[in-house]
């Protein structure tokens, strides 16, 4: 889809920053921050979050974001296990490694996306 066909973010900083649906993606990625800390498990509870939530935020600027959470957990989990099983090879702790810089990464640009009020 092309960035036309979704309602943009209000204009005015401080009604966007009072949007529930952003609100609901900036816990989603403190959730997926967290993760780190935590073993995964808010990394989970986030994602249900995504998918619980997703019906809410169609065709707004937010369900990119939306998209975005869910395919960083998905495919930082895969990694994720593809690591754990080859770490007695030495190789896994590489992928853990570069896994994590990964999702680092798509947090931290999803999330300063989210509050400069554009998609990723």
């Amino acid at each position: 889809m092309s960035d036309s066909e979704y309602i943009p973010a209000d204009s005015d900083p401080v009604r966007r920053r009072s949007d529930p649906a952003r609100n609901i993606a900036v816990l989603v990625y403190i959730l997926q921050a967290l993760s780190f800390f935590v073993g995964g498990i808010t990394g989970l509870v986030g994602v249900i979050i995504n998918y619980v939530k997703l019906d809410d935020v169609r065709n707004t600027w937010i369900e990119r974001h939306f998209q975005w959470q869910i395919r960083t957990f998905w495919i930082g989990l895969l990694w994720t296990v593809i690591g754990v099983i080859t770490t007695g090879i030495i190789i896994g702790w590489f992928i853990l490694l570069g896994i994590s810089i990964w999702i680092i990464y798509r947090v931290v640009k999803g999330a300063l996306a989210l509050n400069e009020g554009k998609v990723v």
